[in-house]
């Protein structure tokens, strides 16, 4: 079993969808709109997860219950997802160890974590 896609529920896919294409230095797959895109769809051997954009009614209105962890070592990160529609929510830093990190929200509105490092507790 692995993960084969994500997918967002947006009320703009194309505005989602580039978000997270910039993020990850991944380009919207052929046909993107605004009610669909893709990140990867057509990777036939799937290396990565795909990413499913999808329009739908209804907005986002609570906290996910799911959210992504993404990892980066350049300190610069947080500042260029900003650049891109980022906003930041908090900062955090565990008691435990030296581990940090900083939660943001995409364009729509959902959360993801973003540290430098993987946490290994």
């Amino acid at each position: 079993m692995h993960i084969g896609n994500l997918t967002f529920d947006c009320e703009d896919a194309l505005v989602v969808g580039g978000f997270w294409s910039q993020t990850l230095g991944r380009p919207l797959d052929p046909g993107a709109d605004s009610g669909f895109c893709s990140i990867g769809r057509s990777d036939a051997g799937r290396t990565q997860p795909a990413w499913f954009f999808e329009r739908v009614p209804e907005r986002k209105t609570a906290k996910n219950r799911m959210h992504l962890d993404i990892i980066d070592p350049d300190p610069g990160t947080v500042d260029r997802l900003v650049t891109l529609g980022a906003s930041i929510v908090a900062e955090h830093g565990s008691g435990v160890s030296s581990h940090h990190w900083t939660v943001m929200m995409d364009p729509e509105g959902n959360e993801f974590c973003l540290s430098s490092d993987s946490y290994v507790g």
